[in-house]
């Protein structure tokens, strides 16, 4: 006899696990468990997904607001571990990280305290391992293409002017690179 017919023709606990909740409110707590298994999110992403399923708004509300009561949301937390993560894995410098945490929904607030995390100085020694790596790619090119790949690829990854064109001719004065030229060319 199958578990269908012991229960009376209804479906059996298995069966009810797998199909999709019925209740707003269950469905959205499922869809914020699977969407944190992955990876962390901020709260206005979740919100997102949970509109794009259709999730009333006031329940989508009552779920975020319960799931940060219990921890398991939490946008300082992600904006700290994001800055430290992109900045230590991809150079990136403050003005970049704030871009991105903006984009994820992150408050002005929390974006402003995890990018203080970032000193001025920690900011540049990265902008120079950043040249440092670039500068051997670029040996061989004429100078002005040169501190335009460099510069440039320091301002892709946010870096101001002033501070990408400071470390490039740095970097180049230390290569041996004609100081004069550069003098010219530079900012202070």
């Amino acid at each position: 006899m199958t578990r269908r017919a012991e229960n009376g023709g209804g479906p059996s606990s298995s069966e009810a696990e797998q199909g999709p909740p019925r209740d707003p409110e269950e469905r959205a707590r499922a869809v914020c468990l699977r969407l944190l298994t992955g990876t962390p999110r901020t709260r206005k992403q979740l919100a997102d997904a949970l509109r794009r399923r259709e999730i009333p708004e006031e329940v989508a509300d009552h779920v975020l607001s319960r799931f940060e009561d219990v921890g398991l949301i939490d946008d300082t937390a992600f904006a700290d571990a994001w800055v430290e993560s992109r900045h230590y894995s991809r150079g990136l410098a403050r003005r970049a990280l704030a871009r991105e945490l903006r984009t994820r929904g992150v408050e002005s607030g929390v974006i402003e305290r995890a990018v203080e995390q970032l000193d001025a100085d920690q900011e540049e020694a990265t902008a120079r391992a950043l040249v440092d790596r670039k500068l051997r790619a670029t040996r061989g090119l004429d100078r002005d293409r040169r501190i335009r790949r460099l510069a440039g690829m320091l301002a892709r990854k946010g870096y101001g002017e002033g501070l990408a064109l400071r470390v490039v001719r740095r970097a180049l004065e230390e290569e041996g690179e004609d100081a004069e030229f550069l003098e010219g060319h530079l900012p202070e």
